[in-house]
């Protein structure tokens, strides 16, 4: 059997907004000491933005892009690379991402800020470019009417996010255990369609796409969630220790759904492209 740690085991849980979110306090700290440890790790969140990046419209044309929870920075380089005559802007609300990513550059500004609430002026990008950030916020009706006001007529938004049904492999391992929430939910794809269908944005894709990532065991999940920052930090969640028992039924369970290329774990993932009208003067 593997040797997982307790310790290891606690941070298993992906934090999840739905109903109760995580504290953004916790959120931003969690990331921030990720920071340095975050890129090793970070083949899906590559993927992941290598595939919204695909998606945006040929024709773009980009005087001002924004990455919206720009983490260590890696796309605020490849969006620079891009658009080389652009300005850019990196916003994530981890200070300590921030300062890991202006070390590295590619964008001309960095700031600090929360996606529900852009520290951005009206009308002041052509690009929002967020991959794997917005799960975290509670109020996603906020940041599409955010993107909408700081956008410019003709604009674009494009989005990569988690959908319900992320890590259900893990899901259904805790479950052959006990009868706790071990992995929050995310929210669905239909909610996503109706609330991107509400934004007043015009949606261009949006689709849902399964990445699938194998594990030698699950001790290399978990090491991995932790170097990501992405440990469980919600409201609710288990207190206390994990016993080793229940290790045991965890790995045990999990062991049950290994395939040739190791232990998988599916991540849901949402791809959102979508376009302000092109209605009113550029400013």
């Amino acid at each position: 059997m593997t040797d997982l740690s307790v310790s290891d085991v606690n941070r298993v849980q992906l934090p999840v907004p739905v109903d109760s979110l995580p504290d953004k306090r916790q959120v931003a700290a969690s990331f921030s000491r990720a920071a340095a440890s975050y890129d090793s790790v970070a083949q899906l969140q590559r993927d992941v933005g290598q595939a919204l990046l695909a998606r945006l419209p040929a024709t773009l044309s980009v005087d001002r892009w924004i990455d919206l929870g720009s983490g260590t920075g890696h796309f605020s380089r490849v969006l620079a690379e891009r658009f080389p005559q652009a300005e850019g802007v990196a916003v994530d609300i981890a200070e300590g991402m921030l300062r890991h990513a202006r070390a590295l550059g590619g964008a001309q500004q960095y700031i600090v800020g929360d996606a529900e609430q852009l520290p951005l002026a009206d009308a002041s990008g052509d690009l929002l470019f967020s991959s794997l950030a917005v799960q975290w916020c509670g109020d996603f009706a906020a940041v599409l009417a955010e993107a909408s006001r700081v956008l410019r007529p003709g604009g674009v938004m494009a989005f990569a996010s988690l959908c319900d049904g992320t890590l259900f492999e893990l899901r259904d391992s805790w479950r052959a255990v006990d009868s706790s929430v071990h992995v929050n939910r995310f929210r669905p794809l239909t909610r996503y369609q109706q609330l991107c269908a509400e934004s007043g944005l015009q949606v261009l894709t949006l689709e849902a796409v399964p990445h699938v990532l194998h594990y030698g065991d699950v001790r290399d999940l978990t090491h991995e969630l932790k170097a990501l920052g992405a440990h469980n930090i919600n409201p609710g969640r288990p207190g206390g220790l994990t016993g080793r028992q229940r290790i045991k039924g965890l790995i045990d369970a999990y062991e049950g759904l290994r395939q040739p290329a190791g232990l998988p774990a599916t991540y849901q993932v949402i791809y959102g492209v979508m376009h302000k009208p092109a209605s009113g003067v550029r400013s």
